[in-house]
């Protein structure tokens, strides 16, 4: 005799963590052309775009890793890869949190060092938004 048993929710990404997952790669995209247009037009005002992306990018980051943080540690939720997502949600705020250290500097001095640092996070963040939407979860109808 074999049992059953089906689940009536779902095990994916909580649609809050999707959100705020998905919602870091516009803004530190959006501050890494910030930083490209500062670079090739020199208006100050493109380096201030740039600083306030990066301060948005790691607000949706911190909470998506304490979203990450909490799937972790619950062992229904916990799957193959969701420690590699955690790391790379981490290494992005760390990263992230260098590129707003460095854009807290006067404006001419952001470059180059700023626009670096915002291409690697926002590389990091689409990775780490793959990781987080293509990680399997354990659990749910088979």
């Amino acid at each position: 005799m074999t049992i059953i048993i089906e689940r009536r929710y779902s095990e994916a990404i909580h649609p809050i963590h999707a959100l705020l997952l998905a919602g870091t790669i516009p803004l530190f995209l959006g501050a890494a052309l910030s930083d490209f247009a500062y670079a090739s037009t020199y208006e100050i005002q493109w380096s201030n775009f740039a600083s306030w992306l990066i301060v948005g990018g790691l607000i949706f980051t911190g909470v998506a890793l304490v979203f990450a943080i909490v799937d972790l540690c619950r062992a229904h939720r916990r799957a193959r890869g969701i420690g590699l997502y955690v790391v790379l949600l981490l290494v992005t705020l760390v990263l992230g949190f260098f590129n707003a250290l460095t854009h807290a500097r006067d404006a001419w001095a952001v470059m180059p060092t700023g626009l670096t640092l915002s291409v690697i996070v926002t590389v990091l963040a689409c990775v780490a938004t793959w990781f987080g939407f293509g990680t399997p979860r354990i659990g749910g109808a088979k």
